[in-house]
């Protein structure tokens, strides 16, 4: 249980989810893992085979890019949001590192577990896809407004729905 609610009503509940049907919504309850992180802990290592998938159920993390000689936040993301989207690609490397902001609680689920889930479901398997495609779409545009801020050019609203603005950032 999360919280005062079943794994399969927290699914039901998170965005990542939302409109899955009952078959799957239990399907993923029953390969899912509640899992807690404290302030500063690294989930996710970058340049490290990718794991998990994890879907954020209260608290925050940090979406970073990590180099030997600094770390810059890309993304922060909170509840109803994922990440860990390459442990569903075969034997994949992080290309980000995840670290919570504060007190996280999320639910897990290996990536080789969620990976055969799609396989043996077809429409599971769609689903999980295309969602999974939105959320890399997500780290692809909080990569380009974030290398597009370290060059000094500002971002109005959204950047796949609106042009960057050279100028003074803001």
């Amino acid at each position: 249980m999360v919280g005062q609610l079943t794994q399969e009503e927290t699914l039901r509940n998170h965005a990542f989810m939302h409109g899955l049907g009952d078959r799957h919504i239990a399907k993923l309850a029953s390969i899912a893992t509640e899992v807690a992180f404290e302030v500063d802990e690294v989930i996710v290592v970058d340049r490290q085979e990718s794991r998990f998938f994890y879907l954020v159920t209260s608290g925050s993390v940090n979406i970073e890019l990590h180099a030997p000689t600094f770390t810059v936040s890309v993304l922060a993301l909170g509840p109803g949001q994922a990440f860990g989207w390459s442990a569903l690609l075969d034997h994949q490397d992080t290309v980000f590192q995840v670290r919570a902001r504060e007190h996280t609680a999320a639910l897990r689920i290996a990536g080789p577990d969620l990976s055969q889930a799609c396989r043996d479901d077809c429409e599971l398997g769609i689903e999980i896809l295309m969602r999974t495609l939105q959320v890399a779409a997500g780290r692809i545009e909080a990569t380009e407004a974030k290398f597009a801020e370290m060059c000094g050019v500002r971002i109005k609203a959204s950047v796949k729905n609106s042009q960057a603005v050279p100028g003074n950032l803001a």
